[in-house]
Protein backbone atom coordinates (compact mmCIF):
# COMPACT_ATOMS: atom_id res chain seq x y z
CA UNK A 1 0.00 0.00 0.00
CA UNK A 2 1.25 3.33 -0.88
CA UNK A 3 2.13 5.92 1.98
CA UNK A 4 1.75 9.84 2.00
CA UNK A 5 5.09 11.31 1.07
CA UNK A 6 5.63 14.97 2.71
CA UNK A 7 7.09 17.04 -0.01
CA UNK A 8 9.00 19.00 1.97
CA UNK A 9 10.52 16.39 4.25
CA UNK A 10 10.19 13.31 2.21
CA UNK A 11 8.94 11.37 5.35
CA UNK A 12 5.27 10.31 5.71
CA UNK A 13 2.86 13.23 5.33
CA UNK A 14 0.87 14.23 8.51
CA UNK A 15 -2.48 13.29 9.60
CA UNK A 16 -3.26 16.35 11.30
CA UNK A 17 -6.09 17.57 9.56
CA UNK A 18 -7.80 13.53 10.00
CA UNK A 19 -7.01 13.82 13.64
CA UNK A 20 -8.40 17.37 14.36
CA UNK A 21 -11.54 15.80 12.62
CA UNK A 22 -11.70 12.88 14.83
CA UNK A 23 -11.10 15.04 18.06
CA UNK A 24 -14.44 17.56 16.38
CA UNK A 25 -16.21 14.57 16.38
CA UNK A 26 -15.78 13.20 19.86
CA UNK A 27 -16.40 16.20 21.56
CA UNK A 28 -19.46 17.01 19.62
CA UNK A 29 -20.50 13.55 20.80
CA UNK A 30 -19.49 14.54 24.45
CA UNK A 31 -21.51 17.59 24.80
CA UNK A 32 -24.60 16.57 22.46
CA UNK A 33 -27.20 14.53 23.46
CA UNK A 34 -29.65 13.07 21.43
CA UNK A 35 -32.57 14.61 19.57
CA UNK A 36 -34.98 12.82 21.99
CA UNK A 37 -33.13 13.73 25.22
CA UNK A 38 -33.06 17.86 23.71
CA UNK A 39 -36.59 17.51 23.41
CA UNK A 40 -37.38 15.74 26.56
CA UNK A 41 -35.60 18.37 28.77
CA UNK A 42 -37.36 20.64 26.47
CA UNK A 43 -40.58 19.72 27.18
CA UNK A 44 -40.43 19.28 30.81
CA UNK A 45 -39.29 22.76 31.51
CA UNK A 46 -42.04 24.48 29.17
CA UNK A 47 -44.34 22.13 30.97
CA UNK A 48 -43.21 22.59 34.42
CA UNK A 49 -43.07 26.88 33.31
CA UNK A 50 -46.53 26.41 32.26
CA UNK A 51 -48.25 25.00 35.39
CA UNK A 52 -46.67 27.21 37.55
CA UNK A 53 -45.83 30.22 36.11
CA UNK A 54 -47.87 31.08 32.66
CA UNK A 55 -51.21 29.20 34.08
CA UNK A 56 -50.97 31.24 37.37
CA UNK A 57 -50.61 34.25 35.85
CA UNK A 58 -53.57 33.68 33.11
CA UNK A 59 -55.75 32.83 35.94
CA UNK A 60 -54.95 35.99 37.63
CA UNK A 61 -55.59 38.52 34.96
CA UNK A 62 -59.08 36.70 33.88
CA UNK A 63 -60.42 37.13 37.38
CA UNK A 64 -59.21 40.16 37.29
CA UNK A 65 -60.92 41.54 34.49
CA UNK A 66 -64.24 38.87 34.84
CA UNK A 67 -66.65 41.33 35.86
CA UNK A 68 -65.31 43.97 33.42
CA UNK A 69 -63.13 46.49 32.84
CA UNK A 70 -64.93 48.61 34.94
CA UNK A 71 -64.96 46.92 37.84
CA UNK A 72 -61.21 46.19 37.47
CA UNK A 73 -60.65 50.60 37.24
CA UNK A 74 -63.02 51.23 39.94
CA UNK A 75 -60.85 48.65 42.05
CA UNK A 76 -57.79 51.11 42.32
CA UNK A 77 -60.02 54.00 42.87
CA UNK A 78 -61.08 53.01 46.53
CA UNK A 79 -58.51 55.30 49.07
CA UNK A 80 -57.34 51.98 50.96
CA UNK A 81 -56.24 50.64 47.54
CA UNK A 82 -54.61 53.98 46.37
CA UNK A 83 -52.61 54.43 50.06
CA UNK A 84 -51.63 50.56 49.82
CA UNK A 85 -50.48 51.22 46.17
CA UNK A 86 -48.41 54.95 47.00
CA UNK A 87 -46.74 52.81 50.45
CA UNK A 88 -45.56 50.37 48.20
CA UNK A 89 -43.63 52.59 45.59
CA UNK A 90 -42.33 55.05 48.51
CA UNK A 91 -41.06 52.03 50.32
CA UNK A 92 -39.36 50.79 47.06
CA UNK A 93 -37.97 54.42 46.36
CA UNK A 94 -36.41 54.62 50.46
CA UNK A 95 -35.24 51.55 49.99
CA UNK A 96 -33.42 50.88 46.71
CA UNK A 97 -31.20 53.79 46.67
CA UNK A 98 -29.94 52.99 50.25
CA UNK A 99 -29.02 49.52 49.08
CA UNK A 100 -27.61 50.76 46.04
CA UNK A 101 -24.96 53.10 48.26
CA UNK A 102 -24.92 50.01 50.64
CA UNK A 103 -24.05 47.69 48.10
CA UNK A 104 -21.55 49.88 46.09
CA UNK A 105 -19.42 50.36 49.23
CA UNK A 106 -19.67 46.59 50.80
CA UNK A 107 -18.40 45.33 47.11
CA UNK A 108 -15.73 47.89 46.99
CA UNK A 109 -14.46 47.02 50.65
CA UNK A 110 -14.45 43.47 49.54
CA UNK A 111 -13.27 43.32 46.29
CA UNK A 112 -10.80 45.82 46.11
CA UNK A 113 -9.29 45.87 50.07
CA UNK A 114 -7.81 43.01 52.54
CA UNK A 115 -8.71 43.48 56.32
CA UNK A 116 -9.84 41.87 59.15
CA UNK A 117 -13.09 40.44 59.39
CA UNK A 118 -13.54 40.21 55.74
CA UNK A 119 -15.37 36.73 55.74
CA UNK A 120 -17.67 37.62 58.42
CA UNK A 121 -18.61 40.98 56.57
CA UNK A 122 -19.49 38.35 53.83
CA UNK A 123 -20.88 35.79 56.02
CA UNK A 124 -23.59 39.16 57.39
CA UNK A 125 -24.54 39.78 54.02
CA UNK A 126 -25.89 36.68 53.04
CA UNK A 127 -27.95 36.50 56.19
CA UNK A 128 -31.27 38.00 54.55
CA UNK A 129 -30.76 34.32 52.58
CA UNK A 130 -30.86 32.26 55.02
CA UNK A 131 -33.40 34.05 57.62
CA UNK A 132 -37.13 33.70 56.77
CA UNK A 133 -38.61 36.91 56.70
CA UNK A 134 -41.18 36.68 58.89
CA UNK A 135 -38.25 36.06 61.81
CA UNK A 136 -36.19 38.87 60.67
CA UNK A 137 -39.85 40.90 61.24
CA UNK A 138 -40.19 39.69 64.50
CA UNK A 139 -36.54 40.38 65.41
CA UNK A 140 -37.48 44.22 64.84
CA UNK A 141 -40.92 43.77 67.03
CA UNK A 142 -38.52 42.59 69.67
CA UNK A 143 -36.27 45.79 69.16
CA UNK A 144 -38.32 48.79 68.75
CA UNK A 145 -42.09 47.24 69.95
CA UNK A 146 -43.61 48.37 73.18
CA UNK A 147 -42.13 45.88 74.95
CA UNK A 148 -38.89 45.61 73.21
CA UNK A 149 -35.26 46.43 74.06
CA UNK A 150 -35.93 50.31 72.53
CA UNK A 151 -39.38 50.11 72.66
CA UNK A 152 -39.62 52.39 76.00
CA UNK A 153 -37.46 54.83 74.91
CA UNK A 154 -39.30 55.32 71.61
CA UNK A 155 -42.58 55.73 73.25
CA UNK A 156 -41.20 58.23 75.50
CA UNK A 157 -39.39 60.21 72.63
CA UNK A 158 -43.13 59.84 70.63
CA UNK A 159 -41.12 58.21 67.88
CA UNK A 160 -42.98 55.43 66.36
CA UNK A 161 -41.53 52.55 63.72
CA UNK A 162 -43.29 49.27 64.18
CA UNK A 163 -46.79 49.35 62.76
CA UNK A 164 -45.45 52.40 61.11
CA UNK A 165 -44.02 52.97 57.78
CA UNK A 166 -39.74 53.34 59.32
CA UNK A 167 -40.88 49.77 60.62
CA UNK A 168 -41.89 48.42 56.85
CA UNK A 169 -38.78 50.19 55.42
CA UNK A 170 -37.00 48.60 57.70
CA UNK A 171 -38.73 45.09 57.20
CA UNK A 172 -37.78 45.53 53.46
CA UNK A 173 -33.91 47.05 53.92
CA UNK A 174 -32.98 43.88 55.46
CA UNK A 175 -34.23 41.46 53.00
CA UNK A 176 -33.06 43.19 50.11
CA UNK A 177 -29.87 44.49 50.79
CA UNK A 178 -28.42 41.66 49.44
CA UNK A 179 -29.00 41.72 46.31
CA UNK A 180 -27.06 44.86 44.74
CA UNK A 181 -23.98 43.50 46.90
CA UNK A 182 -24.21 39.87 45.55
CA UNK A 183 -24.42 40.65 42.30
CA UNK A 184 -21.53 43.33 41.98
CA UNK A 185 -18.88 42.15 44.29
CA UNK A 186 -18.11 39.10 41.88
CA UNK A 187 -17.74 41.19 39.17
CA UNK A 188 -15.44 43.34 41.55
CA UNK A 189 -13.56 40.66 42.39
CA UNK A 190 -12.76 38.98 38.60
CA UNK A 191 -11.45 42.73 37.59
CA UNK A 192 -9.14 42.71 39.87
CA UNK A 193 -7.41 46.15 40.79
CA UNK A 194 -5.21 46.84 37.88
CA UNK A 195 -7.31 49.52 36.26
CA UNK A 196 -7.70 51.33 39.69
CA UNK A 197 -4.27 51.32 39.99
CA UNK A 198 -2.75 52.45 36.86
CA UNK A 199 -5.52 55.65 37.42
CA UNK A 200 -4.10 56.54 40.40
CA UNK A 201 -0.32 56.17 39.07
CA UNK A 202 -1.78 58.59 36.34
CA UNK A 203 -2.68 61.32 38.72
CA UNK A 204 -6.29 60.45 39.40
CA UNK A 205 -8.07 61.30 42.56
CA UNK A 206 -10.46 58.38 44.45
CA UNK A 207 -13.50 59.83 43.51
CA UNK A 208 -12.42 60.10 39.81
CA UNK A 209 -11.14 56.48 39.70
CA UNK A 210 -14.41 55.78 41.11
CA UNK A 211 -16.60 57.33 38.78
CA UNK A 212 -14.62 57.16 35.49
CA UNK A 213 -13.65 53.55 35.86
CA UNK A 214 -15.14 51.17 38.60
CA UNK A 215 -18.35 52.51 38.17
CA UNK A 216 -18.45 51.75 34.25
CA UNK A 217 -16.91 48.32 34.80
CA UNK A 218 -19.81 47.50 37.17
CA UNK A 219 -22.56 49.06 35.80
CA UNK A 220 -24.82 46.30 34.22
CA UNK A 221 -23.84 44.20 37.65
CA UNK A 222 -25.59 47.34 39.59
CA UNK A 223 -28.52 47.59 37.17
CA UNK A 224 -29.24 44.27 37.39
CA UNK A 225 -29.27 44.17 41.37
CA UNK A 226 -31.22 47.33 41.63
CA UNK A 227 -33.71 45.44 39.38
CA UNK A 228 -34.06 42.84 41.82
CA UNK A 229 -33.97 44.41 44.68
CA UNK A 230 -36.61 46.94 43.45
CA UNK A 231 -38.91 43.67 42.46
CA UNK A 232 -38.21 42.58 45.84
CA UNK A 233 -39.31 45.32 47.70
CA UNK A 234 -43.00 45.97 45.93
CA UNK A 235 -43.41 42.42 46.56
CA UNK A 236 -42.33 41.36 50.06
CA UNK A 237 -44.87 40.26 52.18
CA UNK A 238 -43.65 38.21 55.24
CA UNK A 239 -41.84 40.64 56.54
CA UNK A 240 -43.56 43.44 56.03
CA UNK A 241 -46.68 41.40 57.82
CA UNK A 242 -45.83 41.03 61.03
CA UNK A 243 -44.25 44.99 61.26
CA UNK A 244 -47.28 46.60 59.43
CA UNK A 245 -49.62 46.00 62.16
CA UNK A 246 -51.79 45.78 59.10
CA UNK A 247 -53.75 49.28 59.41
CA UNK A 248 -56.29 49.79 56.21
CA UNK A 249 -55.08 52.66 54.55
CA UNK A 250 -51.90 53.40 56.62
CA UNK A 251 -49.50 50.55 56.68
CA UNK A 252 -50.47 48.14 53.63
CA UNK A 253 -48.59 47.65 50.91
CA UNK A 254 -50.43 46.12 47.86
CA UNK A 255 -49.45 42.12 48.80
CA UNK A 256 -51.01 43.03 52.18
CA UNK A 257 -53.52 44.91 50.72
CA UNK A 258 -54.15 41.55 48.52
CA UNK A 259 -54.49 39.46 51.12
CA UNK A 260 -57.09 41.08 53.38
CA UNK A 261 -59.20 41.88 50.19
CA UNK A 262 -59.26 37.91 48.98
CA UNK A 263 -60.02 37.05 52.37
CA UNK A 264 -62.97 39.28 52.70
CA UNK A 265 -64.01 37.52 49.35
CA UNK A 266 -63.70 40.74 47.31
CA UNK A 267 -62.11 38.59 44.78
CA UNK A 268 -62.28 40.91 41.92
CA UNK A 269 -60.96 44.03 43.84
CA UNK A 270 -58.24 41.35 45.05
CA UNK A 271 -56.99 39.94 41.76
CA UNK A 272 -57.40 43.71 40.13
CA UNK A 273 -54.31 44.83 42.64
CA UNK A 274 -52.51 41.32 42.40
CA UNK A 275 -52.47 41.53 38.42
CA UNK A 276 -51.12 45.22 39.20
CA UNK A 277 -48.35 43.46 41.11
CA UNK A 278 -47.95 41.09 37.98
CA UNK A 279 -47.70 43.57 34.91
CA UNK A 280 -44.70 45.27 37.64
CA UNK A 281 -43.17 41.78 37.94
CA UNK A 282 -43.26 41.16 34.12
CA UNK A 283 -41.89 45.35 33.58
CA UNK A 284 -39.22 43.80 35.97
CA UNK A 285 -38.76 40.74 34.10
CA UNK A 286 -38.14 42.69 30.71
CA UNK A 287 -35.92 45.24 32.25
CA UNK A 288 -33.98 42.24 33.35
CA UNK A 289 -33.76 40.70 29.80
CA UNK A 290 -32.73 44.26 28.22
CA UNK A 291 -30.22 44.53 30.65
CA UNK A 292 -28.98 40.64 30.06
CA UNK A 293 -28.67 41.33 26.14
CA UNK A 294 -26.86 44.35 26.75
CA UNK A 295 -23.80 42.42 28.76
CA UNK A 296 -24.12 40.22 26.14
CA UNK A 297 -23.46 42.54 23.13
CA UNK A 298 -20.79 44.33 24.76
CA UNK A 299 -19.17 41.13 25.46
CA UNK A 300 -19.58 39.89 21.90
CA UNK A 301 -17.99 43.52 20.82
CA UNK A 302 -14.99 43.21 23.13
CA UNK A 303 -14.51 39.54 22.02
CA UNK A 304 -14.15 40.99 18.16
CA UNK A 305 -10.84 42.41 18.48
CA UNK A 306 -9.41 39.09 19.56
CA UNK A 307 -10.88 36.81 17.24
CA UNK A 308 -9.61 39.52 14.58
CA UNK A 309 -6.24 38.58 15.87
CA UNK A 310 -6.80 34.92 16.04
CA UNK A 311 -8.02 35.17 12.31
CA UNK A 312 -4.90 37.13 10.66
CA UNK A 313 -2.48 35.10 13.11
Amino acid sequence: MSQAVNPTLGGPAPHAPLVETDLVGRLRMATEEARWVRYGLVGISLTFLTLVLFVPLAAIFAEAFRKGIEVYFASFTNRNALAAIWLTLVTAAICVPLTLVFGLAAAWSIAKFDFRGKSVLVTLIDLPFAVSPVISGLVFVLLFGMQGLFGPWLASHHIEIIFAVPGIVLATLFVTFPFVAREVIPLMQEQGQDEELAAVSLGSSGWQTFWRVTLPNVKWALLYGVILCNARSMGEFGAVAVVSGRIRGKTNTMPLHVEILYNEYNFAAAFAVASLLALLALATLAAKSVVEWRVRREYEAALEPTKAEVAVA
